[in-house]
């Protein structure tokens, strides 16, 4: 079955590159005007069969509406991006100085947010609702194509988990509008395949 990941488009705090997590941000006004410019265009004519699943947050769901109108929207409470804790909307300017801000970089990431989702939470969180829609989905027929419409992060985790190719969480990392798309094995349950995407490109492989 092949799957496309769409991070979201970018919102005030992503320009301002603040940690953008829990807070329910819309797309900036830059994001929204050219998401109606490229609409317009017609570049966004999508596969009949296409399931939509979609993170609840307001920048995913306007997102999904600009690039799939029509379609519906199935929401997944959890594929929400991780709970930054009380680093939620700042940037490193204001927490450089911050001696736990120091220890979770020198940690690599991998210590929790204060307050906050730890990674492997956030992955398990993520994970777990990714298998929820593939036990509804019925991954045998080709002629399905899924598209998730989620953030950053959960396309970090559901790489690295899923990925057949021995890569680690950050190797996923991607820009708004940009993503991954992926060929699920149903009996691996794995990505045996997986090319990088951007906004323009075929939707699926």
């Amino acid at each position: 079955m092949q799957i496309l990941m769409i991070r979201h488009g970018q919102t005030k705090g992503n320009l301002e590159k603040r940690y953008i997590g829990s807070s329910d941000e819309p797309l900036c006004e830059q994001t929204c005007h050219y998401l109606e410019h490229y609409c317009q265009q017609g570049k966004n004519e999508c596969p009949d069969k296409l399931h939509l699943y979609v993170s609840p947050m307001k920048r995913c769901i306007q997102t999904a509406s600009f690039l799939f109108p029509g379609y519906r929207q199935e929401m997944v409470n959890e594929l929400r991006e991780c709970d930054f804790g009380l680093w939620e909307g700042k940037n490193y300017e204001e927490l450089q100085y911050d001696s736990d801000y120091q220890k979770w970089l020198d940690s690599g990431g991998s210590m929790p947010f204060p307050e906050g989702e730890s990674k492997a939470i956030f992955t398990q969180r993520c994970c777990t609702a990714f298998m929820e829609i593939m036990k509804k989905e019925r991954p045998s027929d080709r002629d399905v194509k899924l598209c998730l419409v989620v953030h950053g992060g959960t396309i970090m985790a559901l790489g690295e988990q899923f990925s057949s190719f021995g890569k680690g969480y950050y190797d996923y990392q991607t820009a708004p509008l940009c993503g991954y798309r992926f060929c699920w094995d149903e009996n691996q349950k794995l990505f045996t395949e997986e090319q990088e995407w951007k906004l323009g490109d075929a939707w699926f492989l």
